[in-house]
């Protein structure tokens, strides 16, 4: 019988580009992916990997056999479900439900929705990894994480597999942080115009948060000036605090800002950023993911009334 924990190996180095990523993502050493992939191709008779510079790509079999699987474990994940939706009732939940969160929500939700069920399911194990939406989303797809929590900022594109149910949480909104003596401070809003020509602090180019700050610009040219890169926002604040630059912060997991700086809205849509959750269709009926999303989802409610 084919070896299954193989098959999600491979599947993992066709999603990661690497053995060493597909080892880091499934918690397991290199050593150990590499060996269950040797075992694969001595089960199948085939080769599976080829060496191709410093890395690896799928031999035509093993691409077709990813393919192939698809569906095998879509069928087992159903079949785990059901065995689980016999249980004797919500204190019985055991089992694994793999996660992926960006930064933000994992401060200003995640910790306290798994610090809750873990009270609640001790024996329901959560494990939690941080991810830029677009990888969450194709780690949920691929089957290597179960639920997964992103953001769609205005028209900043999202694309969603046929295959995964959206589950709208709330709506998030980001301000303008100033430091407390800047000239614009007093402002109760603050359009793009007025911000032309300040020095900012941005994430990284290839982020959501840094598409959406560009898209704040929309027509504004030249704008925004960035001076200064950093994923962490708690350092976009240290930096508007110390007035070397402004920031564009999000709401959510931003905690108390203190006396030094303040934070002002920004006029229209643009600012704000739609949070869902997301799941493969075929775990719909597993109670441990539905504790979970449920969690989650009243947790989001309460967000969205503050």
């Amino acid at each position: 019988m084919m070896d299954l924990d193989a098959v999600v190996s491979l599947r993992a180095i066709a999603t990661e580009g690497s053995v060493a990523r597909a080892a880091a993502l499934l918690g397991y050493t290199p050593s150990a992916v590499s060996q269950q992939v040797k075992r694969l191709e001595r089960e199948t008779g085939v080769g599976l990997l080829e060496r191709a510079g410093r890395g690896v790509v799928l031999t035509a079999a093993a691409t077709r056999l990813v393919v192939a699987s698809t569906p095998v474990l879509a069928d087992l994940e159903r079949i785990r479900a059901d065995i689980q939706s016999l249980s004797d009732g919500p204190d019985a939940l055991v089992g694994e439900i793999r996660l992926a969160a960006f930064s933000t929500v994992v401060r200003g939700l995640m910790i306290p929705v798994l610090s809750e069920l873990r009270q609640r399911h001790p024996e329901l194990r959560l494990p939690l990894r941080e991810s830029e939406p677009w990888e969450t989303i194709a780690l949920v797809a691929s089957g290597q994480r179960d639920l997964g929590i992103v953001h769609r900022w205005g028209g900043v594109a999202l694309a969603m597999p046929d295959h995964l149910v959206e589950t709208p949480l709330f709506t998030d909104v980001a301000d303008v942080i100033l430091p407390r003596g800047h000239r614009l401070a007093d402002r109760e809003v603050l359009r793009p115009e007025d911000l032309a020509d300040e020095p900012w602090v941005a994430t990284f180019d290839s982020t959501i948060c840094r598409q959406w700050l560009r898209r704040l610009f929309d027509g504004v040219s030249g704008a925004p000036r960035i001076v200064h890169e950093s994923m962490e926002f708690e350092n976009h604040l240290a930096l508007a605090r110390a007035g070397l630059a402004v920031a564009l912060v999000p709401r959510l997991g931003r905690g108390d800002l203190g006396d030094d700086v303040v934070a002002i809205p920004t006029a229209g849509p643009a600012s704000t950023r739609d949070v869902l959750a997301v799941h493969r269709r075929t775990q719909a009926d597993s109670p441990a993911l539905r504790a979970v999303l449920d969690e989650v989802a009243r947790r989001g409610a309460d967000l969205s009334r503050r």
